[in-house]
């Protein structure tokens, strides 16, 4: 009885924790998606420069997009003509740098483990941009190498070559996409700002958020301290093992954000929770397997080798700098809590619960109509 007891406390405490960031962040996300206009990314995505890069990681940043809802968006800035490394600086940026998950990581983490997310996240997206585009340019170099022998030394031999490089391809007009071709200005409506932050977006990271939180009370209320501290003892063997079980973990920036502060509360250093934090959203299964067959087998090599790379070094850079740093702000939570916080957190259990419940509801429903229907077709008969 005292472990279901310690386990809702813990699940309570962390939601607590984490409530009105997330509720805030949304918010700022719903007002985000009325202010940019739906085309602004992908007509700046189109070529292989640095810039591209630079600019699919800015644009990611502030955008309302979450883990989840990422991949689709990808791939239609890819069908529109983006380079492959801006839609794999655009995949890694935008989910773990949301305004959502910033104000979210702030609220477990504080000021300077949050700021020191962003900045490494925005470097280690450029990086992985880079590393795509400068591989694909020398493959097309190659290709092109290899190509000039078959070619006669007249003047059909650069038009032939040109049709070895690869081209945007305008879709903008395909009806495929969903979208509008025409660049009409939406006027700005505080109806579908709630409907998108609290009905789109919180829809799209119910699942993850409530998993990710049944996790994080379960590692901290049934792994005893002692067991947990023989594996977090060695810091180097700490970071490998984390990044082993962050990478194929499906979770989203938020989501994953309880279970690093119970890996932390068990003993486990900043840095390790950093690297768990990075690889787990960027390289999730899902992901893995949209980059495979969206940009090919390099490129996937390309996207996790960096990524992982990265995270390690920058995991190990956050200790070495501030491993004396009291990061987690979780123990204060309790007796700090305001009128505000608590409504934060019961707004969001029952959006939570109003969510995971309707599928069911919904096919309950949809159960009994077909019944009814068949009762009636056989009266009938």
């Amino acid at each position: 009885m005292s472990y279901i007891t310690s386990f809702f406390d813990n699940y309570f405490l962390l939601i607590d924790a984490m409530s009105i960031y997330i509720m805030v962040g949304l918010l700022f996300a719903g007002i985000l998606k009325q202010l940019v206009p739906d085309d602004f990314v992908s007509k700046n995505l189109g070529t292989d420069s640095t810039g591209s890069i630079i600019k699919a990681t800015i644009f990611g940043i502030p955008l309302p997009v979450c883990s989840c809802s990422v991949i689709p968006i990808a791939q239609g800035l890819r069908k529109e003509g983006a380079s492959k490394g801006a839609v794999q600086s655009f995949l890694i940026s935008t989910p773990i740098t949301g305004v959502d998950s910033i104000l979210a990581t702030f609220s477990f983490f504080g000021l300077i483990f949050t700021i020191f997310r962003v900045l490494s996240s925005i470097i280690i997206a450029i990086a992985v941009g880079l590393v795509q585009n400068f591989l694909e340019k020398e493959s097309i170099k190659k290709e092109k190498t290899s190509l000039k022998p078959m070619f006669s030394t007249t003047g059909t031999s650069t038009t032939s070559l040109n049709s070895f490089t690869p081209k945007p391809t305008n879709t903008s007009s395909d009806s495929s996409c969903g979208c509008s071709s025409k660049n009409e200005k939406k006027s700005f409506s505080i109806k579908k700002v709630f409907s998108y932050a609290y009905v789109t977006l919180f829809e799209d990271m119910v699942k993850a958020l409530f998993i990710g939180l049944l996790l994080g009370a379960a590692f901290t209320t049934f792994i005893p301290k002692e067991y947990s501290s023989l594996l977090f003892e060695n810091q180097i063997l700490t970071y490998f093992v984390i990044l082993l079980f962050a990478i194929p973990l499906y979770t989203c920036a938020t989501a994953s954000l309880p279970i690093a502060a119970a890996f932390m509360i068990q003993g486990m250093s900043a840095g390790a929770a950093f690297i768990f934090l990075t690889a787990g959203p960027a390289t999730s299964a899902v992901t893995m397997s949209v980059v495979y067959k969206m940009l090919g087998r390099t490129s996937l090599i390309v996207y996790v080798s960096t990524i992982a790379i990265l995270s390690l070094v920058f995991g190990f850079l956050f200790d070495s700098i501030f491993d004396k740093l009291e990061i987690l702000n979780l123990s204060h939570h309790m007796d700090e809590l305001s009128i505000l916080n608590r409504t934060a957190s019961i707004l969001m259990l029952l959006l939570m619960f109003y969510y995971l419940l309707i599928p069911y509801f919904s096919k309950k429903s949809s159960c009994c109509s077909s019944e009814t229907s068949c009762c009636s077709s056989s009266s009938e008969v």
